[in-house]
């Protein structure tokens, strides 16, 4: 499978002021990701961005990049800008992977971009959880799936809800009970990523605050690659920050 790999990677953070450009062993985080993004197979990564620092940053370590305009609302917004500004045929299959995902498993990337074909547009990843804390925690997005391995419906609520076994208990989790954890990364072809934009926000994604929800309202397919471990940590946080730098110190 050719894909692309676009990085959004905007210098503002209300958590984590500047994170693209934290340090992580001698190298900014948004060029670690890039790293990663390369080992996966793309044939091309670009980085997209909205500051001129992380242009010459990106520069610096011969990172491809791509200067954006500033009022993109989201990442998805920002990478379209840079496929069409490359001129992608509408086959291209091209993922948004997050640039605060330095540890990101470039198996992850790759597998997650097979999944798109001229009948699915769209595809994202997912883990089984296994600690009922976080079965129970709405900023653990959950996913529910047909048997087509596509999505039903994205939240942050317990679902499915097993209706038995939580009338009785909610400390652990019942027998062969693995509700799916959403892993933030999304494959697209490049017609529906641009068109993607433009559909009207829904309802739905409004509620559970949840954009890949308007997708769905809109009635277009998510494939979903499952896959058996949760993804290493990204950062968010300060506290993310230091820990993901402890795994870098340690894999010298």
């Amino acid at each position: 499978m050719s894909f692309i790999a676009i990085i959004p990677a905007r210098l503002a953070s209300s958590r984590l002021p500047d994170k693209p450009l934290a340090d992580l062993e001698g190298k900014p985080m948004v060029v670690r990701t890039a790293e990663r993004a390369l080992a996966s197979g793309a044939r091309e990564v670009v980085v997209a961005t909205d500051h001129a620092d992380i242009v010459v940053a990106c520069e610096a370590f011969g990172i491809p990049v791509c200067l954006t305009r500033a009022d993109h609302p989201s990442g998805t917004d920002r990478i379209a800008e840079v496929a069409a500004r490359m001129e992608l045929p509408a086959d291209a299959v091209i993922v948004n992977v997050q640039g605060d995902e330095p540890l990101i498993d470039p198996d992850l990337i790759a597998a997650t971009a097979a999944l798109i074909n001229a009948a699915t547009p769209m595809a994202t990843a997912a883990h089984p959880l296994h600690e009922a804390p976080d079965v129970f925690n709405p900023n653990v997005v959950k996913v529910v799936l047909d048997k087509m391995q596509r999505a039903l419906y994205f939240s942050r609520a317990t679902i499915p809800w097993h209706r038995d076994a939580f009338a009785q208990q909610r400390d652990q989790l019942p027998a062969g009970y693995r509700p799916l954890r959403h892993i933030g990364l999304y494959a697209y072809r490049n017609d529906f990523l641009q068109m993607y934009p433009q559909l009207p926000v829904s309802p739905l994604e409004q509620i559970e605050a949840l954009e890949q929800l308007r997708v769905l309202w809109h009635g277009y397919p998510i494939a979903v690659h499952v896959t058996a471990t949760a993804p290493a940590p990204g950062v968010d946080t300060p506290e993310d920050l230091l820990r993901v730098r402890r795994i870098f110190q340690q894999m010298r």
